[in-house]
């Protein structure tokens, strides 16, 4: 999950974080962070594989805005 500068959280799934957030950082992929500045990676989770993750990630765009801020917050206190 990526934070947004205006505080929004965008969902998403990639097979490599880092360089996935440099593309989103120059803006290019996603069109909500084209016009939504990323400004931190705040939530990772891995997955065996791609089917799993994408199930991952739908289920987590179904939470609200405070489900996903308690799911941030449960991942920093690790």
């Amino acid at each position: 999950m990526i934070r947004c500068t205006d505080g929004s959280l965008y969902t998403g799934s990639t097979n490599h974080v880092i360089h996935r957030w440099h593309k989103h950082k120059k803006g290019k992929g996603a069109k909500y962070l084209q016009a939504n500045e990323p400004k931190a990676v705040v939530f990772v989770e891995e997955h065996p594989d791609r089917s799993q993750a994408c199930k991952r990630e739908y289920q987590i765009k179904q939470y609200s805005k405070q489900e996903k801020e308690s799911l941030i917050t449960e991942y920093y206190q690790l």
